[in-house]
């Protein structure tokens, strides 16, 4: 069987794109995978994939990359020009242009894999409107169902019954994508994300570190974890937090943690490609999101026996944690309830470890092998 996964740029980092590396290496070990990746913009991806995996892009943008003969002039006139295929709510409407447009539909009208899984909303909208119907495809939604603007919802509701499924992170999300497609053969799956097997570092439990790691994006949160952590640093001084990665308010991050007299307990650490090392190295990991489609560092965490405190926002972290097993969910939105929680945590020693032994045994059943195998049962269910 040969499966193709279309991600908008697989040389950047990010949950969704960790996610689609792990899963397409352990599907090649029993079928021929491919990551099609919209743009490139670097020459090697900042995540590791497997050699087994063929990885291409659409669009290059690299410094000096040319397009091929006839389209040269062609794509320099329709870079220039909005994208008039991608909704301007997709979360990524500023990457398109009406060049990607063009090659896009090209792409999807030629492809001639088994299977195509496309892993966010604009890119699944152009699955359903422009993939041969031989092509089963497989929508995976990253986001959360009520996270989705009106007008990019109206499109999700038109064109999600042209495809084949729908496969979610979460259960709750199954729930509201049935209800959505009721009456359309659309099939809807809940398929979490997964974990690469071998082995990893743990975490001893001895470092008084806080982390934090995902894009610095106002959806992650990471205002409100500053504001939490003032009274952490206060009343534990000698805790600190790490944050990791990158985005487009770091800078703004960066003030606002001097402008609370932060820079003694917080360190803002920059992308890393070794996030499991990162998190053997910390004790307790922090989750501020206002929403996770899933919570990918929730799980990676408690694979390296670092049990979590986040809040409890829609949807996926209430789905992955047992509060007082492996971890301390708070009220959504309460900033004083995350700072109670991290103080907490951090005071009952005896508690933190034994929740951190509990997470190893969670992470087990977030096994890439365990997860690879789900998403082969429901190709099987779709006649693949």
């Amino acid at each position: 069987m040969k499966i193709s996964f279309l991600i908008l740029n697989a040389y950047g980092m990010g949950g969704t794109i960790r996610a689609t590396f792990d899963l397409a290496t352990a599907m090649s070990e029993r079928h021929e995978v491919e990551v099609v990746s919209v743009f490139q913009h670097t020459d090697t991806p900042f995540l590791p994939l497997s050699s087994r995996v063929r990885l291409r892009s659409l669009v290059d943008l690299r410094e000096g990359a040319k397009v091929r003969w006839p389209y040269t002039k062609r794509a320099e006139r329709l870079g220039a020009r909005e994208s008039a295929l991608i909704h301007p709510e997709e979360r990524a409407y500023a990457s398109f242009s009406a060049w990607s447009d063009e090659v896009l539909v090209r792409e999807l009208r030629r492809l001639r894999s088994d299977v195509l899984i496309t892993t966010r909303a604009g890119l699944n909208i152009m699955a359903a409107r422009y993939a041969r119907r031989k092509v089963v495809t497989i929508a995976q939604e990253h986001l959360h169902f009520e996270a989705h603007q009106p007008g990019i919802f109206e499109e999700i509701r038109t064109w999600y019954p042209k495809l084949d499924a729908v496969v979610t992170l979460t259960e709750a999300d199954e729930h509201d994508y049935r209800n959505m497609l009721n009456g359309s053969p659309t099939r809807v799956f809940t398929i979490g994300n997964g974990l690469p097997g071998g082995p990893r570092p743990r975490s001893r439990q001895e470092n008084r570190i806080v982390l934090a790691a995902g894009r610095l994006v106002p959806v992650k949160g990471y205002d409100r974890l500053l504001k939490a952590f003032v009274r952490v640093a206060e009343e534990r001084p000698d805790w600190k937090l790490r944050i990791y990665g990158e985005g487009r308010v770091g800078d703004k991050l960066i003030k606002q943690a001097v402008r609370l007299r932060l820079h003694n307990n917080v360190t803002f650490m920059g992308p890393t490609g070794d996030i499991e090392g990162e998190l053997a190295k910390a004790s307790i990991h922090a989750v501020s999101s206002r929403f996770e489609g899933f919570g990918m560092t929730i799980i990676e965490a408690f694979a390296s026996g670092v049990p979590v405190v986040s809040f409890d926002c829609p949807r996926g972290p209430r789905e992955i944690i047992t509060p007082g097993i492996d971890g301390l969910l708070v009220p959504a939105d309460d900033v004083d309830a995350l700072a109670d929680g991290l103080i907490q945590m951090i005071d009952d020693e005896e508690g933190r470890h034994r929740m951190a032994k509990n997470a190893l045994q969670t992470a087990q059943s977030y096994d890439i092998s365990v997860i690879a195998k789900r998403w082969e049962k429901s190709f099987a269910q779709l006649g693949r």
